[in-house]
């Protein structure tokens, strides 16, 4: 039971949004398809704030297959503290300019364990994302329906805002995330609600980007709850290479 609710903490109530990973460089051919992809060792795989590598480093890595119409398809896969010790995310979705500078993207993630019975999740989601200025802001909904396998009748809504800043002729950018969940879900305690928060800086030079970020929630510290599923403060480094 510790491992399955582990499997489902991002989906039910720990609920980049996929990891911050660099960002991918495009090779574009002549029918509109466009690849993109990276590889990123990161010092704790933090998922809405919770740890899902035990606090240790995890390697991760993924590409996204998108099409001049908007359409695109991708998978991500990262080694994690749980279960076989593998997560492999398949996405597929749709994102358009719905006005100048404002791009709208609907999907969905499978969220899948390997080796693993009755723990994968799907998980629609949808955001806006925009230019105020010289910010970039995102902001989105995800949503996990209750009747699947790994969640029974329970049910989970995930609401976050994005914002990253490039400092102008510097390699330089400032990024941070606020999140809120909310789940039919008592699981360990919790009352079903937590916010999740984290603000950092990349620095990029040609295909590799380093970060480092501060992760935190307001998950309960009863009886340690709060550090025993690694949902405490923390400083998350990464190392990313586009290709």
């Amino acid at each position: 039971m510790k491992n399955l609710s582990r499997a489902c903490l991002g989906m039910l109530i720990a609920v980049s949004a996929l990891p911050a990973t660099a960002h991918a460089q495009d090779e574009e051919s002549g029918d509109g398809i466009t690849i993109t992809g990276s590889a990123t060792v990161v010092s704790d795989y933090r998922f809405r704030g919770f740890s899902q590598s035990d606090e240790e480093a995890a390697i991760q890595g993924g590409f996204t297959v998108g099409h001049d119409s908007g359409l695109y398809v991708g998978t991500w896969g990262s080694s994690i503290g749980f279960n076989n010790g593998t997560e492999i995310d398949v996405f597929a979705g749709f994102a358009t300019e719905v006005s100048p500078g404002l791009t709208a993207d609907v999907g969905a993630t499978l969220y899948l364990y390997p080796g693993v019975a009755d723990t994968s999740v799907i998980e629609p989601y949808a955001s806006l994302t925009g230019a105020i200025g010289p910010a970039t802001v995102k902001g989105g909904i995800a949503w996990a329906p209750g009747g699947q396998d790994s969640l029974g009748d329970a049910s989970a809504i995930y609401l976050y805002s994005d914002v990253g800043v490039q400092i102008p002729d510097t390699p330089v950018k400032l990024k941070g995330h606020f999140g809120y969940a909310k789940s039919d879900s008592f699981l360990g305690g919790l009352d079903g609600e937590v916010i999740d928060y984290s603000v950092g800086v990349d620095f990029t030079w040609k295909v590799l980007t380093l970060g480092v970020a501060y992760v935190n929630t307001d998950a309960p510290k009863t009886l340690g709850y709060k550090e025993g599923v690694g949902a405490d403060g923390a400083v998350v480094f990464s190392l990313g290479a586009a290709f």
